[in-house]
């Protein structure tokens, strides 16, 4: 596995604890008798800050981790370079597009929601659930191109 692979995986890992998470909390919101403005906000506040927190400390450990284990594999101490080629912009570019249509989706399944009469807050929840399934399925995407050999 290459390092961007392995810099995606972790992207999808914390992504999809984020939206495992907030889909947790938005059912038991439900559950107890619908959304409440107050309640939705902080959960927005915290899956945002959540997922990029999430992903930053992610990105950071992996790349530790990662040096400590070709240091002990080469018995070395030279860095490992961490080079990113045409390739590996091109999946990028492929998957931040195919993240991109999947929130268009989203987006208008959300505006689709309070065009038929549910309420602001369900709307915006859609919007932020988009944004984290575009996320996931972009990831996706790239690790399906890696794994393809593209």
């Amino acid at each position: 596995m290459s390092y961007q692979e392995k810099n995606i995986t972790v992207s999808l890992v914390s992504h999809l604890l984020i939206v495992v998470y907030y889909l947790v909390n938005l059912f038991q919101m439900q559950q107890a008798g619908g959304l409440v403005s107050t309640k939705i906000f902080s959960l927005w506040a915290v899956v945002i800050v959540g997922a990029i927190i999430v992903n930053i400390i992610g990105s950071i450990l992996t790349n530790i981790l990662l040096s400590i284990v070709h240091a002990i594999k080469t018995r070395s101490e030279q860095v490992e370079n961490f080079i990113e080629d045409e390739r590996d912009k091109l999946i990028g570019l492929k998957g931040s597009k195919v993240s991109h249509i999947a929130f268009s989706i989203g987006v208008l399944i959300a505006m689709l929601t309070f065009a038929f009469g549910q309420p602001p807050l369900v709307m915006f929840s859609l919007l932020i659930l988009a944004s984290i399934v575009g996320e996931i399925i972009g990831d996706l995407s790239q690790l399906y191109l890696y794994r393809k050999g593209f």
